[in-house]
């Protein structure tokens, strides 16, 4: 008479590894594929792991150094090893919570080392320091952290509005002090085109001058030669009423010229003929004590 033997027959999916017990206890892990398991001598397959990666986001709120709360948002990818699946599946019960608490234990000890704005400069090293941890802990689990992103650092409502003013003030006095240079530019640019057209004014004026002196001096001496018996005060004088009537016609010609009050008579433009002819005999003598 022959032995009878009956099995019982189970499949693992692709990028997962099963657990095979006899009576209970662990025997063997499954790899993917068809598998027959002999129930007279206690064989079942207790239960499946997926290798997969997994996501897991966590979210943690710390106070900084400087007094800041602020929500932090890691997300967490880890895998179960498949060598070490067997510990995956009788050590942890529930391995997303396990994760989670020791990133909250790590960073409640790392980030109220830090103020606010190294956080934010810092976060990959928060993330280094959860990874390093996490990498510790977990191994000795059958899971492996493959990565750690800190995807979010989330202050308060209001110191989020304070950073911003900050931030705007910031800008605001450095365009203050931009603005503040280009008008000093324009100022001294300014007042060196307006010394620059006083020089040449100056210039102008005093080449004018020059101009009539030459001409006076020759009409004078050209004058002398053409009459006989004259002097040269004579014809200066005469220069100097021709000139005066000039003068005046060129004020009352002028549009923008209002009533203008001036001492009219022949001894006024004897006295003006004399300040002026006394004003060229001083310029004339200073030249020559500088010579």
């Amino acid at each position: 008479m022959g032995s009878s033997f009956f099995f019982l027959c189970g499949c693992v999916d692709q990028a997962s590894v099963g657990v095979i017990e006899r009576w209970g206890r662990f025997e063997r892990l499954a790899q993917p594929g068809f598998h027959f398991f002999n129930c007279f001598v206690g064989q079942c397959l207790a239960g499946v792991l997926s290798t997969r990666i997994h996501s897991l986001d966590v979210r943690c709120e710390t106070k900084t150094k400087d007094n800041v709360f602020v929500h932090l948002v890691c997300s967490i990818q880890y895998r179960v090893v498949k060598e070490n699946a067997d510990d995956a599946f009788y050590e942890l019960a529930n391995p997303r919570e396990q994760i989670q608490a020791y990133v909250f234990d790590v960073v409640r000890a790392l980030v109220p080392r830090m103020t606010l704005d190294d956080l934010f400069e810092q976060k990959s090293e928060v993330a280094k320091a959860v990874l390093e941890e996490l990498e510790k802990v977990m191994g000795t689990y059958g899971y492996s952290i493959e990565h750690i992103l800190m995807v979010d650092i989330i202050p308060d409502d209001t110191v989020r509005k304070a950073m911003n003013e900050i931030n705007a003030a910031q800008r605001l006095q450095l365009a203050s002090v931009y603005k503040g240079e280009a008008e000093k530019v324009f100022l001294v640019k300014k007042a060196e085109a307006e010394a620059e057209a006083k020089y040449l004014g100056g210039v102008g004026v005093a080449r004018q001058r020059q101009a009539i002196t030459d001409g006076l001096r020759e009409n004078i001496l050209e004058f002398s030669h053409k009459v006989e018996g004259t002097s040269a005060k004579e014809v200066m004088d005469l220069i100097m009423i021709t000139q005066y009537f000039d003068t005046i016609k060129d004020l009352g010609n002028s549009s923008k010229n209002t009533t203008i009050f001036i001492p009219h008579g022949p001894g006024h433009v004897r006295d003006i003929s004399d300040q002026i002819r006394n004003g060229m005999m001083e310029a004339s003598s200073a030249q020559i004590d500088q010579q």
